[in-house]
């Protein structure tokens, strides 16, 4: 049974740096394009980055551009977060998305989500 799992997440302060987590059990993860979300309480789910089976291709959402780098090795995708903000306070989820090529920021295309990991920036 396939099943995402995210951690890394907690409490930091602003200007601070995270670095999360996806694994997944009953799946080779690096068969597939991994994207990662989140969502902040009383807004919609926002698209912050994804990354191809290849590693060739990244997309990052514009909130975050320059400040989160996503990567990945065979068994993990790592989120690092940093100069991060109060409004990238949020629960962060990672997700699959089975497409051969490429990957996109649009949570349709995703078919497998894990539970999510929160974030908080405060001080």
């Amino acid at each position: 049974q396939l099943q995402l799992v995210e951690s890394g997440g907690g409490l930091v302060q602003p200007g601070g740096s995270l670095t999360l987590t996806c694994q997944a059990s009953g799946v080779r993860l690096d068969y597939y394009a991994i994207g990662w979300f989140r969502q902040a309480p009383g807004k919609a789910r926002e698209g912050v980055s994804c990354i191809s089976r290849s590693e060739r291709s990244t997309e990052y959402g514009d909130s975050v551009k320059g400040r989160f780098t996503i990567s990945r090795d065979h068994t993990k995708v790592y989120l690092r977060m940093d100069s991060l903000k109060p409004e990238d306070t949020a629960v962060y989820y990672c997700a699959l998305d089975d497409r051969p090529y490429g990957c996109v920021l649009r949570g349709s295309n995703y078919k497998y989500w894990g539970q999510g990991t929160p974030v908080s920036v405060s001080s």
